[in-house]
């Protein structure tokens, strides 16, 4: 595998950004020793791997062993930030919806031309505020994400009862404004259902002792009672740590191989 640090304009944002990526290697492995290197085609597949509120595009390579788990599989990581800003274009604030579901798609094939631009290569996944961008994200972009996983994932976040607070009111406006805008998983995923949009395949982990459950749980029901087509739910033991996330990142690899 090849990690690279990428430091690079963004039209979108309107500033430099920065985002770690994992490709797979295809020549030159011989030798290599103590890892499991999968074959890789002419292009690969691809996972956008969203951080949490406290961290950055650093945290995954630097809590978990995502490069080796992403070698055994054959897929390149992408790995953005955006900051504290949820993963949506914010009410005062940056586009990082359009960022990461437009823009970024685009730079990435333009620096790495063979990470395939297909529906079915292509999947998002996250933890905490991650995993709340993960499903927004594959919710306002059906046709271009395959699949989606979220782990401890923050689906509903003016749940926290916060709307008054300015930090939350210029993310996502009150909380009537929130309530049934794209911000609102609740009523997203209910449109795409109703409308017919495809869907993509949906993975939720919680821990039971995370603070969070509760959240994954009202997520989990609504999308049973809703009809949402390919959705897995798993729950165990765990809190909100990295010691789940790194074991559960995994899982996710795996279910994402598994549907290919």
């Amino acid at each position: 595998m090849a990690f690279l640090q990428v430091n690079f304009f963004s039209s979108v944002l309107g500033m430099c950004t920065a985002m770690n990526v994992i490709l797979p290697q295809t020549t030159g492995t011989r030798g290599l020793i103590g890892v499991d290197t999968a074959d890789v085609d002419v292009t690969y597949p691809v996972l956008y791997l969203l951080h949490g509120m406290s961290d950055d595009h650093t945290i995954w390579s630097r809590r978990t062993s995502i490069e080796r788990y992403a070698d055994e599989r054959g897929i390149a990581v992408v790995m953005p930030t955006t900051e504290l800003g949820w993963y949506t274009n914010m009410k005062h604030g940056r586009k990082w919806r359009t960022y990461i579901g437009e823009e970024l798609p685009a730079v990435c094939h333009d620096f790495f031309p063979r990470i395939s631009q297909k529906r079915e290569d292509t999947y998002i996944a996250g933890l905490s505020m991650g995993g709340y961008g993960a499903y927004a994200l594959a919710m306002t972009y059906p046709e271009q994400y395959s699949a989606a996983a979220g782990l401890s994932g923050a689906y509903m976040p003016l749940r926290f009862g916060r709307d008054t607070d300015p930090y939350w009111r210029d993310i996502f406006g009150s909380l009537d404004e929130f309530t049934g805008s794209e911000n609102d998983l609740l009523a997203t995923s209910s449109r795409l259902v109703r409308d017919g949009s495809p869907l993509p395949r949906l993975y939720m982990w919680c821990g039971t002792e995370d603070g969070l459950y509760g959240q994954n749980v009202a997520m989990r029901d609504h999308l049973n009672e809703i009809g949402w087509e390919d959705f897995t739910y798993e729950e165990s033991d765990g809190n909100h740590n990295w010691k789940c996330w790194d074991e559960k990142i995994q899982t996710v690899l795996a279910w994402i191989h598994a549907g290919r």
